[in-house]
């Protein structure tokens, strides 16, 4: 596939970024920090959309990208019961027609079939995914460190291979309690170190259509600019309809940490 020179945007890219007040527990806003930098940087315009309980709903289908973080289980249970009618066809729509999204630690949670916690009642979700999540229970130990991942999900692995030459591996935190099972949908990665969905089957995370579902925080892309910039060209090509290439960026310090931490774990 050949790639274009990067087109000029007519308007800005807007990034939705889901329930900022209530889920925002990790840190995740680095994430949409990272995407609007690194758009900036370029001079791609991008503007950011909170989409929350005060959002119309047809907000959600006018988003280039969209960015999803965590939660304690109260403000989580708050959210996927706003998340509900006219906004949940809304975002379920995005997603499947292809805007590309990172969901985090509570986020995917919430795009799954229902999720248990440990007290409480069991709390539907969107059903975008096909997953379901279970907290074993107060008792239960959380699943805490540092995660490597090695991606799996084949499109994201050969499109990333397209952009770098390789398939780097992923590095993150994972701090949950509750345990993901996978229906049918693809797995985002393969557990190298850490625990992953569950602990039990190597499985991390979940890919569908451009959406990354991911345990992993820290937050995600700041660790992981390649896959901010897969993202972003992603949405380019969308809002185009044409493939295009990002120039590089400086990313000297992120790849030195990057080395660090994986010297530190013992990978590659």
């Amino acid at each position: 596939m050949s790639l274009s020179a990067l087109p000029t945007l007519s308007e800005p890219l807007m990034i939705g970024w889901l329930y900022p007040k209530l889920m925002s527990t990790y840190g995740d806003r680095g994430n949409v920090t990272c995407l609007q930098r690194r758009c900036e940087w370029r001079g791609i315009p991008v503007r950011i959309q909170a989409l929350d309980r005060d959002t119309d709903p047809s907000q959600f289908t006018q988003v280039d990208l969209i960015v999803g973080g965590g939660a304690q289980d109260r403000q989580q249970e708050i959210v996927m019961r706003d998340l509900q009618g006219a906004k949940a066809a809304a975002l379920k729509g995005a997603i499947e027609v292809g805007v590309p999204g990172v969901f985090t630690c509570g986020a995917p949670q919430l795009l799954g079939h229902y999720y248990e916690p440990g007290l409480g009642q069991r709390i539907q979700g969107l059903g975008v995914l096909d997953l379901v999540t279970v907290h074993p229970g107060p008792d239960a130990p959380r699943c805490i460190g540092n995660l490597v991942l090695e991606v799996t999900a084949e499109r994201l692995a050969r499109e990333l291979r397209l952009m770098l030459g390789d398939v780097p591996y992923l590095i993150g935190f994972e701090n949950h309690g509750g345990r993901t099972k996978l229906g049918s949908v693809e797995p985002l990665a393969r557990v190298v170190r850490g625990l992953g969905n569950n602990g039990e089957d190597q499985t991390e995370g979940a890919f569908h259509c451009n959406a990354i579902a991911t345990y992993s925080h820290g937050p995600l892309l700041p660790k992981n600019p390649f896959l901010a910039d897969w993202m972003i060209q992603t949405a380019i090509a969308r809002r185009t309809g044409e493939s295009c290439a990002l120039n590089r960026l400086d990313d000297s310090l992120a790849d030195r940490a990057r080395s660090v931490m994986l010297q530190r774990l013992n990978v590659g």
